[in-house]
Order: structure tokens, then C-alpha cells, then sequence
């Protein structure tokens, strides 16, 4: 079918409406860092937090997404740039329903979480940098990646051979090497009640 023959469909419940319902204010919380960085870990303790207030999130997690969505795809350059958009429409689609969505995701590359961000309104993407320092997450290394990447068993391999685009001004920077998962976790509840993303007392969570 040509693209001349696909017309957009009106839907009557806007996301307007959807909103009113939940009594928050959807945005993507885009997670991106280092594998073992713990983008999943934080991402998992923030949506937990929210969960226990009543807030309706969805969790993407980029190992998850892998065994369904985009179990199709490789990790050349290419696919990894394919995977990220993939997961931004996906994400705008939770955003259209009202929902704070989380994603972890390494999303290395500046241009793929730009297009992204391009895809929802200016206030309902929030960047969260995972700074944790490449021998910290080497040292950690929970599903042995880094030293089969050493070992040249896995190839294009963000922090060895591919190359890692740390954002130059995240909405929240979180350095996993100073703070705790729980304390990783407040500091963005924090960012999320004092800019109206969510209600709640911004002091219960001030670092």
C-alpha cells in the first residue's frame, strides 16, 4: 500500500481527556548510561515509588524490549540506532495515554535520544544521566559483558569499541558512585513533584 492511502484517524477520547483521568502529567523519563551503569536498577526503584503513590507509569527496559518489540534487530550501528526509535514512538504512545513511562536503555548516541525528545512536547522528555564512570561499571560487570568485550567475543560494544555520548544537559544527573539506588531514586521523585509532574511533598524527598 502506498503512503498516499494512509490518511490519520481522529480519535474522539483525546489525550486531553485521558489526562484529566489520572491527575498527573505523563513525560518519558529516558534513563541512558553505560551497561552497568544501573539504569535498570534506578529505573525499577523510581517506578516502584511511584507505583506505591498511586502514579500509572510503564517500564521499557532495553534487555526486555529486545525479546519482543525488537527481537529483530542486531547491534550494528545501524540496528541500535533503529532500536532507539522504535522505543521513542513507543514511548510518545505512552505519553499520549497519560502515562509516565521509564525507559533504560544505553541509547549511546546524542542524535537518537534528540529525535527522541523531538517526538513529545519541550517538558515531557526529562533526561536522566546514569554518570557512573566506565572502570566502575567494568568493575561491576553483572552479565560479564565487558569481559567478553576485552575479549573480543562481542563487537561494537559501547565503552570499548563503540563509543559512548554522555548528554551535555540532562534534567537529572545521577552519580551512582557518590549516591545509593534509594537515594538515586528521590532525586528524581524529587525533580518529578517540584516541576508538577506528579503531586506530593517535594520536602520528603530533598537530598
Amino acid at each position: 500500500m502506498e503512503k498516499s492511502n494512509i490518511v490519520w484517524q481522529n480519535q474522539h477520547v483525546t489525550k486531553e481527556k485521558r489526562i484529566s483521568l489520572l491527575n498527573q502529567k505523563p513525560c518519558i523519563l529516558w534513563f541512558t548510561g553505560l551497561s552497568g551503569s544501573g539504569k535498570s536498577t534506578i529505573a525499577n526503584a523510581v517506578e516502584e515509588e511511584l507505583h506505591k503513590k498511586g502514579i500509572k507509569t510503564y517500564l521499557l527496559d532495553g534487555d526486555n524490549v529486545r525479546h519482543g518489540l525488537n527481537k529483530d534487530l542486531g547491534f550494528t550501528e545501524m540496528e541500535r540506532v533503529e532500536n532507539i526509535r522504535r522505543i521513542g514512538e513507543v514511548s510518545k504512545l505512552f505519553v499520549d495515554a497519560g502515562l509516565i513511562v521509564l525507559t533504560a536503555f544505553i541509547s549511546p548516541f546524542k542524535s537518537d535520544r534528540q529525535i527522541a525528545r523531538s517526538l513529545v512536547g519541550y517538558d515531557e522528555f526529562l533526561e536522566v544521566f546514569i554518570d557512573t564512570p566506565l572502570s566502575i561499571c567494568e568493575k561491576r560487570d553483572p552479565k560479564g559483558l565487558y569481559k567478553k568485550a576485552r575479549e573480543g567475543a562481542i563487537k561494537n560494544f559501547t565503552g570499548i569499541d563503540s563509543p559512548y555520548e554522555a548528554p551535555v544537559e540532562p534534567q537529572i544527573q545521577l552519580k551512582t558512585d557518590e549516591c545509593d539506588i534509594q537515594a538515586c531514586a528521590d532525586k528524581v521523585i524529587f525533580h518529578l513533584i517540584k516541576y508538577g509532574y506528579i503531586k506530593g511533598d517535594e520536602n520528603d524527598y530533598a537530598i
